[in-house]
């Protein structure tokens, strides 16, 4: 069996499990937020159900809105905030929060070889982890908060291996993007996507969590890594939780195996309006920009701010844009603090959010009028999703990100370092 099909057969309770099944499968952590909860709170109170089938495996984030941008958005967290006090559920306030897929992981809460659904579609970024992590609609969250268990068809699981090391400035943002440029937005629809090679290996945390974040984006149904030694650096002292480290059998069926040379590729900029728009960066030709964002759950850990620091580090943001930088959780803004990034980032010109999906989703913090252009390390740039449909947004790595607040139009990092 694959990854995949090995965590689903231990958590329905079979002894292995193919493509196309359909199981009824124990869940370890259910998530939702502040845009997705309050439909699964209405929709678990009509079930009549006196409690939730237990509550330290069930959280709530309010990140999308919060601060609460508008009286709808207040009214939103405060259904999930009494909701979440009402049943003693896992519940991360303004303060302390964040990113829901930077603070779960950051907080030992997501663990590998478990399954873990979420009423957001990046809840994938855990299988980054070796977890089975999947986005779901807020009816089925709701019945998961009652049961713990969720109704699930076995996806079948594509192999992508990158070979070789790959170049300067290249991290797992611009590989993942070349796949999806690659396979297309449907490339991978309803799959496990399992991620191999030297390229992989190389990649810190962070750069997996991105990886993992964006299977979506090519359709998957979930993005998995391998658990290695430096998964099992990253979850030392965040948690005192037994797990099972699951790896897929050499002779695991594949529904497809695609591979790369990494060594090949450049840093990518998606193009609006689809993440499966790339183009390397040498083709990307001159476009002036009005804004650049930096975060989400896709780029906004500290490894993100570091790269990103190491650019603006004394330069200035052009005079005719914005540059917004949004820490992906508490922890990683007060990493950054401590480390001097912050400082660099005002000094070069930036506005610094609390953490926030913000405008990643046209929220707040960052929303764009019409005929604007954006920059953003998050990951979607379908149309009129940082604002008005008229607007256009280019997604890259945050090195290109702080080059092209630097220089005003989307640039190499060569051209400043």
């Amino acid at each position: 069996m694959t990854l995949a099909e090995k965590i689903l057969a231990t958590h329905s309770g079979k002894a292995s499990v193919s493509p196309g099944d359909f199981l009824s499968v124990k869940t370890d952590l259910v998530l939702s937020n502040d845009i997705t909860a309050p439909m699964a709170i209405k929709e678990f109170d009509r079930l009549g159900v006196p409690g939730v089938f237990d509550p330290k495996k069930i959280v709530m984030v309010p990140d999308h809105f919060c601060p609460n941008k508008d009286i709808q958005s207040a009214e939103q967290a405060k259904m999930m905030r009494e909701f979440a006090r009402k049943h003693g559920l896992v519940y991360f306030e303004v303060g302390e929060m964040g990113i829901e897929h930077v603070i779960l992981p950051e907080k030992g809460l997501v663990l590998p070889g478990e399954v873990v659904v979420g009423a957001d579609s990046h809840t994938c970024t855990y299988g980054a982890l070796g977890a089975f992590a999947t986005g779901m609609g807020s009816t089925d969250i709701a019945i998961a908060m009652a049961t713990g268990e969720i109704w699930m068809k076995v996806p079948s699981t594509i192999k992508f291996i990158f070979h070789g090391k790959p170049g300067q400035w290249v991290g797992g943002k611009d590989l993942i993007l070349y796949l999806i440029g690659d396979i297309g937005v449907d490339g991978a629809l309803y799959s496990a996507m399992e991620f191999h090679g030297e390229a992989i290996s190389a990649l810190g945390m962070d750069g997996r969590f991105t990886m993992s974040n964006m299977a979506i984006e090519a359709g998957g149904k979930a993005g998995l890594f391998h658990v290695d030694a430096k998964t099992r650096s990253y979850l030392k002292g965040r948690t005192t939780r037994k797990y099972t480290e699951y790896r897929s059998d050499p002779d695991a069926a594949y529904a497809r195996v695609i591979e790369y040379d990494a060594s090949k590729i450049e840093p990518q900029v998606a193009f609006p309006h689809l993440p499966s728009n790339t183009r390397p960066l040498s083709q990307v030709g001159d476009i002036a920009i009005d804004q650049v964002v930096i975060g989400s759950c896709t780029n906004g850990r500290i490894d993100d701010l570091r790269l990103a620091a190491g650019i603006l580090k004394g330069r200035k943001v052009d005079r005719h844009l914005r540059c917004i930088i949004l820490p992906g959780s508490q922890q990683v803004y007060l990493d950054a603090l401590k480390e001097g990034l912050i400082e660099i980032f005002i000094r070069a010109g930036a506005a610094v959010s609390t953490p926030t999906c913000g405008p990643c989703l046209g929220g707040h913090m960052g929303i764009l009028a019409a005929g604007e252009k954006c920059v953003s390390t998050t990951n979607r740039n379908f149309v009129g999703r940082m604002g008005h449909i008229k607007s256009e947004i280019y997604l890259a790595n945050p090195a290109v990100a702080a080059t092209s607040a630097v220089l005003g139009r989307i640039a190499n990092p060569q051209e400043v370092v």
